[in-house]
């Protein structure tokens, strides 16, 4: 069985240790494959504390990342930058859907004519 750092980037260190502690239990080598720790882990000594560090800096290094995410998207947000994909439904198209609606008019037409998908008009119209 082979598990990645990206496998384990949303655990917590004290998940890791117990998992690998839980493999080794039951006789399930754990070996790093790339880096300067490569090699095989053992939950004794030298191989316990250099496992027990690297994951600590992997936890820190994924929180960095958080802080530093949630640092951009509040500076971009100060500035008036929104993320996200930009709204397809204007208030001109929502009223015209509706007044077409109104009118009788299917969803799928209306929808057509005005080059949105019809999921899109159920979720603004009902």
């Amino acid at each position: 069985m082979s598990i990645s750092a990206v496998d384990c980037i949303n655990l917590e260190a004290k998940d890791v240790l117990t998992i690998a502690e839980d493999l080794h239990a039951r006789g399930i080598a754990l070996r790093i494959l790339t880096g300067t720790l490569a090699g095989n882990y053992s939950p004794k000594g030298e191989g316990k504390f250099f496992f027990t560090m690297m994951v600590a800096f992997a936890e820190i290094g994924r929180d960095m990342i958080v802080e530093r995410t949630r640092a951009g998207l509040d500076a971009a947000k100060a500035q008036g930058r929104t993320g996200g994909r930009p709204a397809v439904i204007t208030e001109d198209v929502l009223t015209a859907a509706k007044a077409r609606k109104a009118k009788g008019e299917s969803i799928t037409a209306i929808a057509k004519a005005l080059g949105v998908s019809r999921a899109t008009l159920y979720r603004h119209i009902g």
